[in-house]
């Protein structure tokens, strides 16, 4: 077994606090842009606090920041532990979070201002950009190379979807941010009208297919044997898992433009494929699930399985109605209506957050030599919180976005709309309500985790449970 101090766990702590702290900056622009849906006065008549400003901030830090912090963190100790061996280029580790840290400044600042290249979740300009690449490029560099000088010859499956994700990620922000500089903080695209519209779902929907799906089972299939003490239920599964779903889901992004000029043939390309990632998302669901076999009395006592088992629940379900709202007909129905908004949160808050929450609670303990986190009874408060929260949010945008689409397409006899805009608007106000509990009570659940976490943190009593422990057995 390997002695502690020969892993390099002080840029894992970095990361891991800043995931917390992201994490409650990222819901509280959410909170606040779901007030404003409903008070459209809280944005105060200033520019910088508007919708269009702060929705792109909301997206860049709830997925690049808290997302993009918990899986450095995550990656980083998963790879040293199944790997038996330190990180490969200690300084260029600290470089990765000192620059990632950077660039979520400077997103901070830029979009707010009104700084943006008009791409969904690809806003920023080009000089960040050229950081972002440049950042990746250095993790890729240290992942990697941790797994070229590891000391066991198997490389743990979690660790095939870490070096897929980083990967496929660069591929995809080189190609999607090629443009053309006009000035300091101007650029446009190299891409026009239809081909940019293809390029930036295939970008869109694949960085929800590495960096949100792909990324975060890398974290499921190590923290939820380990914190259930069980083997993998399936090793095998896992492997099909991943190859299935590496080899799909590059090709379900023009489901995002069905209906639109893109040629039919794509649009129908996308749905097929879109449903045919039913099968490795169910199974990798199914594989995390059953792992607790044997083991299924330990969800009455651990909060922390119950956000990881849970997480895979809404992983499932997830990857479920993506498929079916990509049918056509159902597309029809569902785009551009609040059921788009519901789906996305669903996987936002449902999985990506619970998964990372649940291997947080699990890692921050073991990083700080502690036997456990300081409060396991503030650990289930906030499953709690944060279940009926997502809940919450979720079926209001599922009802809210089902009846938007029904008043929409609503006709009268002699085929005039039935209902004006406005009307369908007026009928959505209770449902932008509930959301707004279901996201305050998310939001609040965050900072029972930052106050567990700095007792934690804090606490005096050390002990061997920081230890490095073997790779989950398969």
């Amino acid at each position: 077994m390997q002695r502690a101090d020969t892993y390099n766990d002080t840029v894992v702590r970095q990361f891991a606090l800043m995931t917390v702290v992201w994490g409650i900056v990222g819901m509280l622009v959410g909170v606040l842009l779901a007030a404003q849906l409903l008070f459209p006065a809280l944005n105060f008549d200033t520019a910088w606090l508007s919708y269009g400003r702060l929705r792109p901030l909301h997206t860049n830090a709830v997925i690049f920041a808290f997302g993009g912090s918990a899986l450095f963190a995550t990656s980083y100790y998963i790879v040293q532990r199944t790997c038996h061996t330190r990180l490969f280029a200690g300084a260029l580790a600290t470089f990765t979070f000192w620059g990632w840290q950077a660039i979520i400044l400077a997103a901070a600042i830029t979009l707010p201002l009104g700084i943006t290249s008009g791409k969904e979740y690809a806003e920023l300009e080009w000089p960040i950009d050229i950081a972002i690449a440049v950042v990746w490029v250095a993790y890729a560099i240290v992942f990697l190379g941790t797994l070229v000088k590891r000391k066991v010859k198997h490389i743990y499956v979690a660790n095939w979807f870490f070096a897929a994700f980083i990967i496929t990620v660069a591929v995809l922000h080189i190609v999607n941010s090629a443009e053309i500089p006009v000035s300091l903080w101007k650029s446009y695209s190299v891409y026009s009208g239809v081909v940019d519209a293809m390029v930036e779902w295939w970008y869109g929907h694949n960085a929800v297919g590495f960096f949100l799906t792909a990324g975060f089972l890398g974290i499921m299939y190590y923290f939820v044997p380990k914190q259930a003490g069980r083997p993998v239920y399936s090793y095998r599964l896992s492997v099909v898992h991943f190859w299935a779903l590496i080899s799909v889901y590059m090709w379900a992004g023009p489901h995002h433009l069905i209906y639109s000029t893109l040629p039919d043939w794509a649009q129908s390309l996308g749905m097929i494929f879109s449903l045919i990632l039913i099968a490795p998302s169910w199974g990798g669901m199914i594989n995390g699930i059953m792992t607790l076999s044997g083991a299924w009395h330990k969800l009455r006592t651990d909060p922390i399985l119950k956000f990881l088992i849970v997480s895979l629940s809404f992983y499932g379900m997830s990857t479920f109605e993506g498929p079916m709202m990509s049918i056509k007909t159902v597309n029809a129905l569902s785009h551009y209506t609040d059921w788009t908004i519901g789906h996305v949160h669903s996987g936002a808050l449902g999985w990506v957050a619970m998964v990372t929450i649940g291997s947080l609670y699990a890692l921050i303990p073991r990083l700080y030599g502690r036997t456990e986190m300081y409060s396991t009874r503030l650990i289930d408060i906030h499953f709690w919180t944060m279940t009926i929260g997502v809940v919450l949010y979720v079926a209001s945008m599922w009802i809210s976005g089902v009846m938007q689409g029904l008043m929409w397409r609503a006709t009268n006899a002699d085929g005039t709309l039935t209902y004006t805009f406005v009307e369908a608007l007026k009928q959505t106000y209770p449902f932008y309500a509930v959301r707004l509990g279901g996201g305050l009570l998310v939001f609040a659940g965050m900072f029972l985790m930052a106050f567990n976490v700095w007792k934690t943190v804090t606490a005096e009593n050390a002990s061997t449970a920081g230890q490095p422990v073997p790779a989950p057995s398969h």
